[in-house]
């Protein structure tokens, strides 16, 4: 999940005032000893926040840290003891961990891509294969009986603490937790985009969670079985729609990690659907690559068009995630994964385009060979039987 990138703010409130002095006395610790000391009492204080709902308080600390060029690491450190306490759960039993575990799927498809409850013979699989391929001998587990879409997880620190608290608690007993879907927000609808399986995980404090904690594991093997046995039990979730799973891991980095396979995947998801859509080749594809900034170089986007064409077709966002910036690797990155798909028409724009997008429908305007922001207009009818939004 990306942590956001956020510009100063104005004056800092005392919670604010006292979550930097604590992350910057962390971030300057020369020993464990010390380490210990700081880090209880910043975890104290982050709890105290997190309990309190006082999401103003964690976001303007990080928005100060995040714009002094000297805490970098004390940024890190806070960003982390957050994320960390906020899918550990609010428990006041010591004597076990509690963890907010996600299972997140890419996916394409023509059509609707599912946000959807999850019948309990799934739920019972999931559970099966979870238990065997992922998480440790011993786990107690509690599954969440809906496929989330981004738009229906957990907004914000806060919310995702308390949500980690309900599934905790289900989990003391192994049982899962029942999803009312009425105030669930719509889900946007994109040709490609991720779905998330939400679970919580309890087992006694220093115990290990996953299978790669256990010494005839790895993270390589946990994640070819998952998706041997996992991606079998997600598939009757996602009709109609080809798609791939994440390792499943605490709730932030798998979110993190999904984030970033989803640029990739959605490349290829494009491609396949304009050979199929358009019946043409990916050689008869190309791609127009260029940044778009607010303050900074937020994104690029990459317009689609027929060789010797100029209208856009499709168009595809790859978001700066982290530290990333333009001087990063990307650009070198986007051009592999367009190559691999088999597009070697590829033009790499200077121009720095503003963050655009359409007045009426919301869509991003991707770059043009002419080095316009234009909308990405499918053939009239193609474009009847897709989804709102293409990238």
């Amino acid at each position: 999940m990306k942590r956001n990138r956020l510009g100063r703010r104005g004056g800092l409130p005392r919670d604010a005032e006292q979550l930097l002095w604590l992350a910057n006395g962390l971030a300057d610790s020369s020993s464990r000893a010390e380490d210990h000391f700081w880090d209880q009492r910043l975890a104290d204080a982050v709890d105290g926040l997190l309990r309190a709902e006082d999401e103003d308080a964690l976001t303007t600390a990080l928005d100060h840290l995040s714009s002094a060029t000297s805490s970098v690491h004390a940024y890190d450190e806070l960003a982390d003891m957050i994320e960390s306490r906020a899918e550990g759960a609010l428990k006041s039993d010591n004597q076990h961990d509690v963890l907010l575990i996600a299972a997140p799927v890419m996916a394409w498809s023509r059509y609707r891509i599912p946000a959807t409850p999850i019948a309990a013979a799934v739920m019972a699989n999931l559970r099966v294969h979870l238990k065997a391929h992922v998480l440790a001998t011993g786990v107690k587990l509690a599954l969440a009986d809906f496929l989330f879409s981004p738009d229906q997880l957990p907004q914000g620190y806060c919310a995702t603490a308390d949500f980690a608290t309900h599934l905790g608690k289900a989990a003391e007993a192994d049982t899962d937790l029942h999803i009312k879907t009425d105030n669930l927000p719509e889900t946007a609808q994109f040709l490609s985009d991720n779905r998330y399986l939400l679970g919580a995980v309890m087992v006694p404090k220093g115990a290990p969670i996953f299978r790669w904690q256990e010494e005839d594991c790895s993270r390589d093997l946990a994640l070819e079985q998952w998706r041997a046995q996992g991606g079998a039990c997600v598939a009757p979730l996602l009709t109609g729609c080809a798609f791939e799973v994440v390792l499943p891991n605490a709730y932030f980095a798998a979110s993190r990690e999904a984030d970033k396979a989803s640029r990739p995947y959605s490349i290829q998801a494009s491609v396949a659907f304009l050979s199929t859509t358009l019946d043409t080749p990916a050689a008869g594809v190309r791609a127009v690559v260029a940044p778009f900034f607010e303050r900074q170089v937020e994104e690029f986007r990459i317009g689609f068009t027929l060789s010797g064409q100029n209208d856009v077709v499709h168009g595809v966002v790859w978001p700066l995630l982290g530290a990333e910036d333009e001087s990063s690797e990307t650009l070198g990155q986007i051009e592999a994964t367009l190559q691999a798909c088999g597009i070697t028409d590829i033009l790499i724009l200077d121009n720095e385009f503003p963050m655009e997008y359409c007045d009426d429908c919301g869509a991003p305007m991707y770059p043009s060979p002419e080095g316009e922001a234009v909308h990405a207009e499918l053939p009239e009818e193609q474009a009847e039987q897709m989804p709102k939004h293409l990238h």
